[in-house]
């Protein structure tokens, strides 16, 4: 007799993978999933690495890139990024992700408005500078049933050159807040988990040192001065 039902990890991880669709406007092939373990269903989102859009400046494997970003925030215990997992799927080996049933009326700039959401914004900022991600969309930012803000497509990241490219410019000038500061000195302390170094190579692993220790000597958010680190299209 089953004495508990499956957790959230042990459906993502060990459920029975079932393709429900292709998720619209992706560039590469994202699909909604069913994920079943025993008479327990949530649903996900599957990129198989297959299912990739060749680029120019990042090798392929993007799918790695999403789990590294979980596991990284997972390490710095700021619970921004879904549960993300490699599982082999109906078309190959990729990343599978708790699907956040998000009020998807509400994005980054919706969220900012409101004062509640800053601190959660604030560390998806940082977040995106010490990942460097290239593709920080302002529909990339979801509030979930539970009112926190998650992080997601999070592939485009830890490129070794700059590659910012976000939205959140609005916190830009001012000091990042101590506790921040403290969980990026701890982690610079402890060390970057090994499970997350292991999907970068050398050079990305030397970068995210640099950008971290970077970010803790600067203090305060950037400003693009540019105006052309943004993401296109914005939202």
């Amino acid at each position: 007799m089953r004495t508990s039902e499956p957790t959230v990890r042990d459906l993502i991880t060990r459920g029975a993978i079932t393709v429900k669709g292709r998720l619209p406007w992706s560039s590469n092939f994202t699909f909604l999933v069913e994920v079943a373990l025993d008479d327990t269903r949530t649903r996900a989102v599957y990129k198989p690495q297959r299912g990739e859009r060749p680029l120019w400046d990042f090798p392929s494997g993007l799918y790695k890139r999403e789990i590294a970003a979980y596991r990284l925030s997972e390490a710095l215990g700021w619970d921004l990024v879904p549960l993300t997992v490699k599982r082999k799927g109906p078309h190959g080996e990729g990343s599978l992700q708790f699907f956040i049933d998000a009020d998807f009326e509400q994005h980054y700039f919706t969220l900012r408005e409101h004062p509640a959401h800053r601190a959660r914004l604030e560390r998806v900022c940082v977040f995106d500078l010490i990942t460097n991600n290239a593709d920080r969309k302002s529909g990339h930012c979801l509030l979930g049933p539970d009112g926190n803000v998650y992080a997601i497509d999070n592939g485009l990241t830890f490129h070794v050159d700059p590659k910012l490219r976000t939205v959140i410019w609005d916190f830009g000038g001012e000091p990042i807040p101590e506790a921040i500061l403290t969980d990026l000195r701890r982690l610079v302390s402890a060390g970057v988990p090994k499970n997350v170094m292991d999907l970068l190579d050398a050079d990305e692993r030397d970068a995210l040192i640099r950008r971290v220790s970077g970010v803790i000597s600067a203090g305060c958010f950037p400003v693009d001065a540019s105006g052309h680190r943004y993401p296109w299209p914005l939202v």
